[in-house]
């Protein structure tokens, strides 16, 4: 527990400063580029990220999950890596012509066929980042992030202030993935094979086919709007949607990958073990909630502002389709740990039930109410991830023993945070005066809202309290230490 906590900081202050300056940058493209070129990116992105699903196929999971690692294991994962990634850059090659002619949208052909080229590199470090992440090397990846998010963010903006368009994003895409493999090569568990195997393969697909369908429809789920707008509407739809979506994130950002760093491997151990899940799941959901139900409403009260603040005027028709969006994210909070759970028991296919329901919903739903405006999706989003919550509720308490009655009242004290921070808010928001500009309101607001969020931990009691206590003091350690070594 203790390894796993020190990994948790570890990857917090690593991943949620990767994830902040990517933010930046995404807020510096959003006044470079257009929603157009954006759009087509974000459209063309959709099919990258279905591709990684099969192009992983369950292998990082099973990485993870597997009791005992053996070298010849290890080179039939590779081998499967390989055979994968390679046969996927073809593939997406070979189709960006046909979808670009299918969406009547050219620039989606080069775009594509830049990324594809990502899938020739890729292999050559994810299978070192798997390792790391099994053993909870955050600092070794915290290196690789660093040099990453350093290669993506300097090339971006380059490129989009030479005037590469969409194409600069395509671009730094493949630098990042090329910088990150070969970051990857000093930290190469010892004696870990190069050389790939076709050997073996049997034991690792069977695990990684339930992987993969979950994996594969919950990339389709994050990503059918833009297949959707970008067929019923237009690019501009899709660009701005996907802005709306980016402000809703902005909790994600922050946290970066730390709201599910290490939950597989540590879910995992504790099911070999003997253990219940639920206590664990219990409480990773009550913190997460404590923190990302505030931080959802608080972005729905400000949305117009964060929105003018970060994008610009040119972004304001993204607005409306924040709240149903930041509703939808609240619901998706409840079951953030649900699909680790499952794997981690042996049974990841089941984790491909309720996306696939979404999926449908989404799909349907968004035909259905879809009527020109960006807010008829984004509530056509929302009713389909709500209407999914009594599948997540019986897959949890049928495989998991994690009853409905356990996890509303796990996050009980989580609603009455967020209450009263959305009190606060709205109060805040009627109070500044419209002609303040929109980051001078944000700024004002921030100590209010800081001050209720932590004031109602403190009367409420919430767990988070004690974590945030922790966090402070390893910090306040690392900083001493920091400085007496200066």
């Amino acid at each position: 527990m203790a390894n796993l906590r020190r990994s948790l900081v570890i990857n917090f202050f690593s991943s949620s400063s990767a994830a902040l300056v990517q933010f930046l940058v995404s807020v510096l493209l959003a006044r470079m580029l257009t929603p157009s070129e954006i759009g087509v990116f974000s459209m063309t992105v959709v099919f990258v990220t279905i591709a990684h699903m099969f192009r992983d196929f369950g292998v990082a999971t099973y990485i993870q999950r597997e009791p005992e690692l053996t070298p010849e294991k290890i080179r039939s994962a590779l081998g499967i890596l390989y055979a994968t990634s390679w046969s996927l850059a073809v593939g997406l090659f070979a189709l960006s012509a046909p979808l670009g002619d299918f969406f009547n949208e050219p620039g989606i052909v080069p775009v594509m066929r830049v990324l594809a080229l990502g899938f020739i590199v890729i292999p050559f470090g994810s299978l070192t980042h798997s390792m790391l992440l099994r053993e909870l090397a955050a600092d070794k990846q915290a290196v690789v992030t660093a040099a990453g998010t350093i290669a993506y963010c300097a090339s971006c903006l380059i490129l989009a202030a030479l005037d590469f368009g969409t194409m600069s994003l395509a671009w730094a895409n493949l630098i990042n993935i090329c910088t990150c493999a070969l970051a990857y090569i000093p930290f190469r568990p010892k004696g870990m094979p190069w050389i790939p195997s076709r050997r073996g393969w049997g034991r690792v697909i069977n695990f990684g086919v339930g992987q993969l369908l979950t994996n594969c429809i919950d990339a389709a789920n994050g990503s059918i709007a833009e297949l959707v707008l970008g067929k019923l509407g237009s690019a501009r739809h899709v660009g701005l949607f996907s802005r709306a979506n980016s402000t809703v994130s902005i909790f994600s950002y922050l946290a970066g990958t730390t709201v599910t760093y290490g939950a597989l491997t540590y879910l995992s151990q504790a099911h070999h073990r003997g253990e219940s899940l639920v206590p664990t799941l219990r409480r990773a959901v009550t913190l997460l909630t404590g923190i990302g139900w505030p931080a959802l409403a608080l972005t729905a009260v400000f949305g117009r502002d964060l929105v003018l603040a970060l994008y610009g005027p040119t972004w304001l028709d993204s607005v409306p389709a924040i709240l149903p969006l930041c509703i939808a994210a609240c619901f998706y909070l409840l079951f953030q740990y649900t699909p680790s759970a499952l794997a981690s028991i042996g049974r990841p296919y089941l984790g491909a039930i309720p996306q696939s329901a979404t999926l449908v919903m989404r799909i349907t739903l968004g035909v259905l109410l879809f009527d020109g405006t960006l807010v008829s999706f984004g509530w056509a989003v929302c009713l389909a991830t709500m209407c999914v919550v009594p599948v997540m509720l019986y897959l949890q308490y049928h495989y998991l023993q994690f009853k409905p009655s356990a996890l509303f009242a796990s996050v009980m004290p989580s609603l009455a945070v967020a209450v009263c921070c959305t009190v606060i808010g709205e109060a805040l928001h009627l109070v500044l005066p419209e002609s303040l500009p929109a980051m001078a309101r944000l700024l004002l607001a921030f100590p209010f809202v800081l001050g209720t969020w932590y004031g109602a931990l403190r009367l409420i009691s919430h767990p988070l309290v004690n974590e945030l206590h922790l966090l402070a003091g390893s910090a306040r350690l690392r900083l001493s230490r920091f400085g007496r070594a200066s």
